[in-house]
Protein backbone atom coordinates (compact mmCIF):
# COMPACT_ATOMS: atom_id res chain seq x y z
CA UNK A 1 0.00 0.00 0.00
CA UNK A 2 2.67 2.61 1.16
CA UNK A 3 4.74 1.64 -2.13
CA UNK A 4 2.31 2.09 -4.41
CA UNK A 5 1.08 5.40 -3.46
CA UNK A 6 5.00 6.73 -3.39
CA UNK A 7 5.39 5.26 -7.10
CA UNK A 8 2.36 6.76 -7.92
CA UNK A 9 3.67 10.10 -7.18
CA UNK A 10 7.07 9.32 -8.08
CA UNK A 11 6.67 7.15 -10.98
CA UNK A 12 10.24 5.35 -10.49
CA UNK A 13 10.72 2.58 -8.53
CA UNK A 14 14.11 3.25 -7.41
CA UNK A 15 13.19 6.92 -5.13
CA UNK A 16 9.88 4.73 -4.39
CA UNK A 17 11.46 2.30 -2.65
CA UNK A 18 13.78 5.27 -0.76
CA UNK A 19 10.45 7.52 0.03
CA UNK A 20 8.49 4.09 1.52
CA UNK A 21 11.18 3.20 3.70
CA UNK A 22 11.40 6.62 4.89
CA UNK A 23 7.50 6.92 5.49
CA UNK A 24 7.71 3.84 7.96
CA UNK A 25 10.88 4.92 9.68
CA UNK A 26 8.93 8.02 10.66
CA UNK A 27 5.93 5.58 11.32
CA UNK A 28 7.87 4.05 13.95
CA UNK A 29 9.12 7.08 15.37
CA UNK A 30 5.53 8.66 15.59
CA UNK A 31 3.62 5.28 16.65
CA UNK A 32 3.29 6.37 20.22
CA UNK A 33 2.04 10.06 18.94
CA UNK A 34 -0.71 7.99 17.02
CA UNK A 35 -3.90 9.26 18.74
CA UNK A 36 -6.36 7.18 16.91
CA UNK A 37 -8.36 10.04 16.14
CA UNK A 38 -8.62 8.39 12.45
CA UNK A 39 -7.99 4.81 11.30
CA UNK A 40 -4.26 3.68 11.32
CA UNK A 41 -4.91 3.22 7.74
CA UNK A 42 -5.72 7.00 6.99
CA UNK A 43 -3.00 7.78 9.20
CA UNK A 44 -0.29 5.81 7.47
CA UNK A 45 -1.56 7.26 3.98
CA UNK A 46 -0.87 10.48 5.20
CA UNK A 47 2.20 10.16 6.29
CA UNK A 48 2.87 8.49 2.22
CA UNK A 49 1.66 11.41 0.47
CA UNK A 50 3.16 13.59 2.74
CA UNK A 51 6.91 11.90 2.59
CA UNK A 52 6.46 11.91 -0.92
CA UNK A 53 4.93 15.40 -1.42
CA UNK A 54 8.28 16.59 0.08
CA UNK A 55 10.16 14.34 -1.82
CA UNK A 56 8.95 15.58 -5.08
CA UNK A 57 9.61 19.31 -3.67
CA UNK A 58 13.03 18.62 -2.61
CA UNK A 59 13.79 17.21 -5.69
CA UNK A 60 12.58 20.09 -6.77
CA UNK A 61 14.48 22.25 -4.59
CA UNK A 62 18.12 20.47 -5.99
CA UNK A 63 17.12 20.61 -9.85
CA UNK A 64 17.12 24.48 -9.70
CA UNK A 65 20.19 25.10 -7.82
CA UNK A 66 21.91 22.83 -10.23
CA UNK A 67 22.21 20.26 -8.03
CA UNK A 68 21.17 16.29 -9.32
CA UNK A 69 19.87 13.66 -7.12
CA UNK A 70 21.14 11.52 -10.06
CA UNK A 71 24.04 12.35 -12.58
CA UNK A 72 23.69 10.36 -15.31
CA UNK A 73 24.13 11.79 -18.49
CA UNK A 74 22.79 9.24 -20.65
CA UNK A 75 19.17 9.64 -20.06
CA UNK A 76 17.31 12.74 -20.96
CA UNK A 77 15.48 14.27 -17.59
CA UNK A 78 11.71 13.31 -19.16
CA UNK A 79 12.45 9.95 -19.90
CA UNK A 80 14.09 8.80 -16.47
CA UNK A 81 11.12 9.07 -14.52
CA UNK A 82 9.50 6.37 -16.60
CA UNK A 83 12.78 4.37 -17.55
CA UNK A 84 12.27 1.95 -14.47
CA UNK A 85 8.36 2.93 -13.98
CA UNK A 86 7.26 -1.08 -12.84
CA UNK A 87 3.86 -0.07 -11.11
CA UNK A 88 1.98 -3.62 -10.73
CA UNK A 89 -0.45 -4.18 -13.71
CA UNK A 90 0.97 -1.54 -16.13
CA UNK A 91 2.44 -4.07 -18.86
CA UNK A 92 5.96 -2.83 -21.21
CA UNK A 93 2.82 -2.53 -24.37
CA UNK A 94 0.45 -0.05 -21.93
CA UNK A 95 3.75 1.67 -20.31
CA UNK A 96 3.53 4.74 -23.29
CA UNK A 97 -0.15 4.98 -22.45
CA UNK A 98 0.72 5.25 -18.72
CA UNK A 99 3.71 7.77 -19.23
CA UNK A 100 1.40 9.87 -21.16
CA UNK A 101 -1.62 10.05 -18.96
CA UNK A 102 1.11 10.14 -15.16
CA UNK A 103 2.35 13.06 -17.19
CA UNK A 104 -1.04 15.08 -17.48
CA UNK A 105 -1.82 13.68 -13.97
CA UNK A 106 1.46 15.43 -12.91
CA UNK A 107 0.52 19.15 -14.35
CA UNK A 108 -2.59 18.82 -12.06
CA UNK A 109 -2.52 21.19 -8.50
CA UNK A 110 -1.25 19.36 -5.78
CA UNK A 111 -4.58 18.73 -4.05
CA UNK A 112 -6.12 18.10 -6.93
CA UNK A 113 -3.30 15.21 -8.02
CA UNK A 114 -3.35 13.92 -4.33
CA UNK A 115 -7.33 13.64 -4.50
CA UNK A 116 -7.31 12.05 -8.00
CA UNK A 117 -4.56 9.38 -7.35
CA UNK A 118 -6.14 8.27 -4.36
CA UNK A 119 -9.11 8.02 -5.61
CA UNK A 120 -8.32 5.93 -8.83
CA UNK A 121 -4.87 4.36 -7.77
CA UNK A 122 -5.69 3.12 -3.96
CA UNK A 123 -9.77 3.10 -4.80
CA UNK A 124 -10.02 4.78 -1.53
CA UNK A 125 -13.51 6.16 -1.11
CA UNK A 126 -14.75 9.98 -0.68
CA UNK A 127 -14.72 9.87 3.07
CA UNK A 128 -11.12 8.16 3.43
CA UNK A 129 -9.62 10.41 0.52
CA UNK A 130 -11.17 13.11 3.10
CA UNK A 131 -9.51 11.88 6.11
CA UNK A 132 -6.53 11.17 4.52
CA UNK A 133 -6.31 15.11 3.28
CA UNK A 134 -8.20 16.61 6.39
CA UNK A 135 -11.11 18.06 4.07
CA UNK A 136 -14.40 18.12 4.45
CA UNK A 137 -16.25 15.39 1.74
CA UNK A 138 -17.97 18.43 -0.08
CA UNK A 139 -14.22 19.38 -0.73
CA UNK A 140 -12.86 16.39 -1.69
CA UNK A 141 -15.90 16.72 -4.51
CA UNK A 142 -15.20 19.33 -5.76
CA UNK A 143 -11.02 18.35 -6.32
CA UNK A 144 -12.21 15.09 -7.89
CA UNK A 145 -15.21 17.19 -10.16
CA UNK A 146 -12.02 19.78 -10.95
CA UNK A 147 -9.09 17.19 -11.45
CA UNK A 148 -11.24 15.67 -13.93
CA UNK A 149 -11.97 18.83 -15.80
CA UNK A 150 -8.79 19.78 -15.72
CA UNK A 151 -7.14 16.20 -16.50
CA UNK A 152 -9.31 15.88 -19.48
CA UNK A 153 -8.61 19.51 -20.81
CA UNK A 154 -4.68 18.64 -20.06
CA UNK A 155 -5.09 15.38 -22.39
CA UNK A 156 -7.08 16.86 -25.07
CA UNK A 157 -4.60 19.94 -25.61
CA UNK A 158 -1.73 17.05 -25.21
CA UNK A 159 -3.44 15.27 -28.58
CA UNK A 160 -3.50 18.62 -30.25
Amino acid sequence: MVFNVCLNYLQNTHDAEEVTQDVFVKIHGKLDSFKAESELKTWVYRIAVNQSLDFLKAKKRKKRFGFHLFIRTDVNEDSDAFSSFDHQGVHLENKEATEHIFKAINQLPERQKTALLLKLMEELSQNEIAEVMELSLKAVESLLSRARANLKEILKNNEG
